[in-house]
């Protein structure tokens, strides 16, 4: 038996291995489960909290889930998963998605393998630092031509990039929803959120976003990495971003909305950070709405990005890019899911988790569907990423881990370590580094997160996915 510094509500007991439970006590409508190893919930203490806190949602059914790679967020921990019965009374939370709506991770394979990289690296590292925006402020890949092109990215995300000839038609197969969320609702967002993403698509951002060129160390099955587009020593571009300030913008404006509308619903919550309102009610509508148009938002920013590598891998080296697939993490989508024998339609909030379909799921494209739904796990720089696969019967609808989670706040990092030391050290070790910030690189420090081996390893024995490949950094762009 544990608990957590924060409250004795919080107290689990270990049903197996990588599966604890937070049993249900007033206001609890369900358990909390945690899929995690020992030494995992070692660095969770505060995190579980808020697993007891999501699970006095209205509607909430099966249990408030939490993945290996936990750690404290707003509202929700980062690898919080909750689903609502829309049906009866669910609720969604824009603190269930998070600020940076759709942040996500694209994973591109290309037609080389190291050796045949090696000479050109220099070059498309630098290649890659000169045509990659980013950085917390504005500038992208596309000159947006007013707001009127805004919304039909919003509407559209990678369908209208591609559209404009950002891409092709393989594109769009390759990517969750076939590159845009149905549903998208741009009257939904704000003028300031629009003015906020208007300069920024096809841009990395800040903070643990990066692209990172790489290469695939091991294969842990080889049929379902063929199906997927990978071999050994093949190189990779793994590129993870999403909805820049739009997003945030959209997360803040309507938590704002729902705190105002709870009262109005008889809907009380332990922290307001989960302010909520019923899925099919206004406000619930409106921000699906602009949640989703958050979403293709950054499916289109993913898109420009994979096409400004393209262009440099092509003009250094001759290569071409394929995408192997592309995933977000904080999402809430409408789903169908079993509970209690009886098949509902389900919020599934996802929040530093990532959607892990398994074979046979009739949502992946025809040419995946006998290998499962590509799961793509960034590490942290210099350390290992994964691509895993979804499993028969998988927990917590279907989720399982995002990446590493963060140990240190960035604040801590950067005391620990000086930016220009850790570049020296990682170009020491064989990773090429081009950073816009000092600082931002210092946040970043691998220092500071778990060890994401041990995250994927702990998904892994806890049922929720299965390896496929393990790879390794030769060279990273970052804020």
């Amino acid at each position: 038996m544990g608990a957590t510094a924060a409250a004795a509500a919080a107290e689990y007991t270990e049903e197996s291995p990588y599966r604890f439970r937070i049993a249900r006590r007033d206001p609890m409508r369900v358990d909390g489960v945690v899929f995690a190893s020992r030494e995992l919930l070692r660095d969770a203490e505060r995190s579980l909290q808020q697993v007891v806190n999501v699970a006095t949602l209205p509607g909430i059914v099966g249990a408030s889930y939490a993945m290996p790679d936990i750690h404290w967020g707003y509202g929700f921990p980062i690898g919080g998963v909750a689903a609502t019965d829309v049906e009866a009374g669910g609720v969604v939370s824009p603190g269930g998605v998070g600020f940076d709506i759709s942040c996500g991770v694209r994973l591109l394979a290309a037609d080389l393998d190291r050796r045949g990289l090696a000479p050109e690296l220099g070059a498309v590292m630098d290649g890659l630092g000169e045509v990659i925006p980013r950085g917390a402020g504005p500038g992208g890949v596309w000159q947006v031509r007013g707001p009127a092109e805004l919304e039909k990215i919003m509407a559209g995300g990678s369908r209208y990039a591609v559209e404009q000839g950002h891409g092709d038609e393989r594109d769009l197969r390759r990517c969750e929803d076939g590159g845009a969320v149905a549903g998208a609702d741009p009257e939904q967002v704000s003028g300031r959120a629009r003015e906020r993403g208007l300069g920024q698509v096809g841009s990395l951002g800040s903070g643990n976003h990066f692209l990172e060129v790489q290469q695939v160390a091991e294969v842990y099955d080889d049929a379902v990495a063929r199906a997927f587009g990978l071999a050994a020593g093949q190189v990779c571009v793994m590129i993870h971003c999403g909805s820049r300030g739009l997003g945030h913008q959209i997360c803040s404006d309507h938590v704002r909305a729902m705190d105002r509308a709870m009262a109005r619903y008889g809907i009380t919550v332990p922290d307001r950070q989960l302010a909520c309102a019923p899925v099919d009610f206004p406000e619930g509508r409106a921000y699906l709405g602009a949640m989703a148009a958050a979403a293709n938002y950054g499916r289109a920013n993913r898109q420009l990005l994979a096409e400004a590598a393209r262009r440099i891998f092509r003009r250094e080296t001759g290569a071409r890019l394929s995408l192997v697939y592309d995933v977000s993490h904080n999402l809430a989508k409408t789903e169908e899911h079993p509970v209690d024998g009886e098949r509902r339609r389900l919020c599934v909030h996802r929040k530093g988790a990532t959607r892990a379909f398994p074979p046979g799921h009739p949502e992946l494209p025809e040419e995946l569907r006998d290998a499962g739904q590509p799961v793509l796990i960034p590490g942290t720089m210099g350390t290992s990423s994964h691509v895993l696969t979804g499993v028969p019967g998988g927990a917590a609808f279907h989720s399982t881990c995002h990446g590493a989670g963060r140990v240190m706040s960035r604040h801590q990092a950067a005391r620990a370590i000086g930016g220009r030391e850790l570049r020296a050290r990682l170009e020491s070790d064989g990773v090429a580094v081009r950073s816009a910030s000092w600082r931002g690189l210092a946040e970043e420090t691998p220092e500071a997160y778990k060890d994401v081996t041990e995250v994927v390893a702990a998904s892994e024995g806890a049922g929720l996915c299965r390896r496929v490949a393990r790879l390794i950094p030769l060279g990273v762009v970052k804020g």
